[in-house]
């Protein structure tokens, strides 16, 4: 199985609306490990590494392009980049 390293930076409305606590439990459904956190400009940086299919799924999830329950706030735009896996994550945190 494929590990891989997701690192999104979500645009939008996204602070203060539940999003961060949102995607904890979509990573953790999906077995994820890695965290959430606001920045200071407004966006949410997700990080989750774990097999490749399943951070693809939460991709798609924080992208609105699959069924799953409804995303708090408004998303206005996702960047993503894929790496290699750190291993730094022990479950996954909000930040």
């Amino acid at each position: 199985m494929d590990t891989v390293r997701l690192t999104v930076w979500v645009r939008g409305h996204v602070q203060g609306v539940g999003f961060r606590w949102w995607v904890r439990a979509r990573a953790l459904e999906l077995g994820l490990a890695g965290s959430a956190t606001n920045l200071a400009d407004g966006r949410v940086e997700v990080v989750a590494e774990g097999p490749r299919d399943k951070c693809h799924r939460l991709l798609a999830l924080l992208n609105g392009d699959a069924a799953g329950p409804p995303r708090p706030g408004t998303v206005t735009g996702v960047v993503e980049r894929w790496s290699e896996p750190r291993g730094e994550a022990d479950g996954f945190q909000e930040r």
